[in-house]
């Protein structure tokens, strides 16, 4: 049986939906993945336009709000921003909840750079935790 894994953020635009799609990749069919936000506003051009640079395909994506997974149960829940997690509902069937605070990719533009910059360092940011992630899991 295939472990479930949900990603929340905020919005489910840009962090929660580059998580979805870049276990679904680098973990193949091992996984059942899903994303969503406490906010959900919009799968972001630029989420779809960064995963493309790297050969995934986000574009069938869509922004989920969290209650719609509300009464599911998941092996695993990862919160990618902190306001997520503090608006994140109970799933009391997950087996392991899990917190990684990914940087907004406005916030980063905002300090300076291309939004694209923003969007791709959040990108490898999860994909090094996502990389990490998968070392740390028992081989079946």
């Amino acid at each position: 049986m295939k472990q479930r894994i949900l990603f929340i953020c905020t919005g489910n635009r840009a962090r929660s939906q580059m998580g979805e799609g870049l276990l679904r990749h680098l973990a193949g069919d091992r996984f059942e993945v899903h994303s969503a936000g406490t906010l959900p506003s919009g799968l972001a051009e630029q989420t779809v336009q960064v995963m493309r640079e790297i050969g995934i395909d986000v574009s069938g994506q869509w922004s989920k709000h969290v209650d719609e997974f509300a009464e599911q149960r998941f092996d695993c829940v990862i919160t990618v921003c902190d306001s997520a997690r503090q608006g994140c509902p109970v799933f009391a069937g997950a087996g392991q909840m899990v917190h990684w605070d990914v940087e907004e990719p406005s916030g980063t533009y905002e300090r300076g750079g291309t939004l694209l910059e923003a969007f791709r360092v959040a990108r490898d940011d999860l994909k090094r935790r996502i990389e990490a992630f998968l070392r740390e899991l028992p081989q079946a």
